[in-house]
């Protein structure tokens, strides 16, 4: 991927988005990725057990997306086909090691973003680079970071944290608390110009931790489920009344209107938490798996005045789409690199314009491969190829492959001519930090 590069039908793009108005006017843009949420971990996908009301009106209020993917199964990669438009058989960063870095070259959406005038920051975990290093996010775009640059650091929420690679003791302090504070700040510092805060949070990845005090552990301390499924259900609800604290403080600035929001999750829960939560709901697997647990993620988008309040969409998209679609919010669509595998999904966000199609959505992850197309989903697992009717059986139950085997054909050959052997990349390693002891939530009581 070549920094001077562009796709030559960006121009005609650009000249429409033009006018309709958004070159002129950019809107602010809040992208809040949490980490190893359950497409069915919220009210409004779902949700029986877990308080989410500040992220169901989000939902109430835009679009929600019911065939929305991560670009992977896990952490590092799929935060590389998010901040470069490519996918899992083309992205830079496809171990989960901890430390392989993005190189120089590699362009980010912050820095497409930086070419439209915006501030950038992000905060939480970045799992691109090590502070300090090659792939670090403030030499890829982003004004400030603040957070876990190296993904193994990010297995406690006790422990000090890093700004733009400095380092800042908490003292003992929750980090997503100090996480969130600093989002905030970031906020009330640009919110009188075009601004995009990035925020990778952390929660409700394990370890699953979050102190006595925070309010969101009074609604679960004493149901009757295991600590995990107690804790993250605390985590959700923590990060849901921040969600509702970022919509206050917009509307405060009287920027509510010209900013975008997007709620989603980094990949499919890291437990099922059967009988609990179902996190995954019918579809089989969960992270680290290509089965739709482990990649469908929720995905809302809220824009008062443009895009529909209440309305759902089954388009198919996923994270290399999130370039191309920021860059044309933005007005800059011809700073997206040529080869991305990415398309703008903004005509489908505001229901205006021809959606531009493609022929399928692709990961791959160990050995497996898998590839969408429409209705179609076609997985390589143990060496056997599968095929799917996602319309009719979300729960990948039924292997079609014998039935329509022209359709498995064309799928399966989709599979090999997407994967393009990774470039040689070194390895940084992993970085885990000193701890401080954290304050564990106390044991639920006993029920008879």
């Amino acid at each position: 991927m070549m920094k001077q590069s562009y796709h030559p039908m960006l121009r005609f793009i650009l000249l429409l988005f033009t006018t309709l108005g958004l070159a002129q006017d950019k809107p602010n843009i809040i992208f809040i990725m949490v980490d190893d949420m359950g497409y069915h971990d919220l009210g409004c996908y779902g949700s029986k057990t877990i308080r989410t009301p500040n992220i169901d009106r989000l939902a109430a209020e835009g679009l929600r997306f019911t065939d929305c993917y991560s670009g992977d199964t896990v952490c590092a990669s799929a935060r590389s086909t998010l901040m470069t438009g490519t996918h899992k058989g083309h992205t830079p960063v496809r171990g989960n090691s901890g430390g392989i870095p993005l190189f120089p070259g590699d362009i980010t959406v912050a820095e497409v973003l930086k070419k439209a005038g915006y501030a950038t920051g992000g905060f939480g975990k970045w799992g691109l680079g090590n502070q300090g290093k090659d792939g670090a996010a403030e030499r890829q775009g982003f004004d400030r970071f603040f957070g876990y640059y190296n993904q193994w650091h990010a297995h406690t929420y006790y422990t000090h944290l890093f700004r733009n690679s400095e380092k800042v003791e908490l003292d003992g302090r929750y980090t997503h608390h100090a996480i969130f504070d600093e989002a905030i700040r970031f906020l009330k510092e640009h919110h009188d110009k075009p601004f995009f805060l990035y925020c990778p949070w952390t929660p409700p990845h394990a370890a699953y931790e979050i102190p006595e005090d925070d309010p969101a552990w009074a609604l679960y301390r004493d149901k009757p489920w295991d600590h995990a499924a107690r804790v993250a259900a605390a985590m959700d609800s923590m990060m849901d009344r921040q969600v509702g604290e970022i919509m206050a403080l917009l509307k405060a600035f009287k920027i509510d209107d010209n900013t975008i929001v997007f709620f989603t999750s980094d990949n499919g829960a890291a437990k099922r938490f059967e009988g609990v939560h179902d996190s995954c709901g019918v579809m089989q697997g969960h992270k680290r798996s290509l089965h739709e647990g482990g990649i469908r993620v929720p995905m809302i988008a809220r824009w008062p005045g443009k895009i529909q309040a209440g309305k759902t969409s089954d388009f198919p998209w996923y994270f290399p789409d999130v370039m191309p679609t920021l860059a044309a919010l933005a007005g800059v669509p011809g700073e997206v690199p040529e080869l991305v595998d990415g398309i703008s999904v903004l005509p489908t966000l505001l229901g205006q314009g021809k959606q531009a199609s493609r022929d399928y959505l692709y990961w791959e992850f160990g050995n497996s491969r898998a590839v969408r197309d429409g209705r179609w989903k076609g997985l390589t697992k143990g060496g056997a190829f599968q095929l799917f009717d996602l319309r009719q059986d979300r729960a990948e139950r039924n292997d079609l492959s014998a039935k329509y085997p022209e359709i498995a054909e064309r799928l399966q050959g989709y599979t090999q001519a997407a994967h393009v052997d990774p470039r040689s990349q070194k390895d940084d390693g992993k970085y885990t930090g000193k701890a401080a002891r954290p304050k564990k939530p106390k044991k639920a009581k006993k029920t008879s």
